[in-house]
């Protein structure tokens, strides 16, 4: 029983939860999401296409420069499109993009549902 609790200390030993000694005051590293008005435009935009059949699945990615929603047509395979929100092009060319499989840019810019409109042509710009 010794030789089985000294491995079950050993075990919790290797688990750690804290920071680092060597790093106590590091800052967290922000990320970038989509907040519920964008990730709503952007979800009511995937739900009609889901319901015409011609997409399937999707993914999230926060990342520290960039939030990103993956369009997929079937399980593991590209996404057919991503459309990206990164902040630190907000006073240049927009901060939201649709790129396409092949990573060409398709639309860009500020407002989220002008972009969007490229995905689905017969959607209504509500501000």
């Amino acid at each position: 029983m010794q030789g089985s609790s000294k491995d079950s200390q050993a075990n919790l030993a290797l688990v750690h939860v804290g920071e680092p000694a060597s790093q106590p005051n590091r800052p967290v590293q922000p990320i970038v999401a989509f907040d519920r008005r964008e990730l709503m435009q952007i979800l009511a935009v995937y739900g009609r296409k889901v319901g015409q059949g011609e997409w399937r699945d999707y993914a999230m990615d926060f990342l520290k420069d960039r939030a990103l929603f993956s369009i997929y047509a079937r399980v593991s395979e590209r996404p057919l499109f991503v459309v990206e929100k990164n902040p630190k092009l907000r006073n240049r060319q927009g901060q939201f993009m649709v790129t396409n499989q092949q990573g060409r840019i398709l639309k860009r810019g500020h407002d989220l549902a002008q972009v969007l409109r490229v995905l689905d042509p017969d959607l209504a710009v509500v501000g």
